[in-house]
């Protein structure tokens, strides 16, 4: 299997890469063209599922030698028993998915931890698009016209944390980057994340009885 250099790996994959330990058992949900699903297998020894409901691309992940099922991610994930998974990765899909309480509830079922990233709708540039020029925003990271875009919600951060807290969520730590989409480059943010993170990666889990 060839796995690309890390450099080469989005910023936001990057940060995720970091937060699965060694040897794990991980599902990789909406896994794009395996890029972050390949490299845990090759440098981390993780045992890799992925899902992805693009056919093109899932036949891609096959190609280099990734277990990847083609399917609706609702439907897929209900097969799987009880905490079967370490890790279950969410990232940048959760805006696209039509019930994602729902399919939520289910990666918290499957997987002893879900890692969920999503871009925010907040982040100034945004805000400023929708108060001087009125219209809905389109930039590097929501690259998107409204009647054509692939996202069917809008999450902020802050929203994802009422969110979680709501439905019973432990979020057990949070990540706010800014992202460049040109060079895969990025960095941490600290500060007003809200409105400046480009993205907000949360680690979270259920609440056990």
């Amino acid at each position: 299997m060839v796995s690309p250099e890390i450099e080469n790996i989005r910023f936001d994959l990057r940060i995720i890469s970091a937060e699965i330990p060694d040897d794990s058992r991980v599902l990789d949900l909406g896994c794009g063209n395996g890029d972050l699903l390949a490299w845990l297998v090759a440098n981390k020894g993780v045992q890799g599922t992925g899902i992805e409901q693009d056919r093109e691309r899932a036949i891609h992940c096959i190609g280099r030698g990734l277990s990847v099922l083609q399917g609706d991610l609702n439907e897929e994930v209900r097969d799987y028993p009880d905490y079967y998974f370490d890790y279950v990765i969410l990232s940048q899909t959760l805006q696209q998915v039509f019930e994602p309480e729902d399919l939520l509830h289910s990666l918290a079922r499957i997987g002893r931890k879900v890692i969920v990233s999503f871009p925010n709708f907040s982040h100034y540039s945004n805000r400023l698009q929708l108060f001087f020029k009125g219209t809905a925003p389109k930039n590097d990271h929501m690259p998107y016209s409204w009647y054509d875009s692939p996202n069917i919600r809008v999450i902020t951060i802050k929203d994802f944390r009422k969110f979680s807290r709501d439905v019973g969520y432990n979020i057990t730590k949070e990540i706010f980057i800014n992202t460049n989409p040109a060079n895969n480059d990025g960095h941490v943010i600290h500060n007003f994340t809200n409105l400046r993170a480009t993205y907000g990666i949360y680690i979270i889990e259920k609440e056990r009885p």
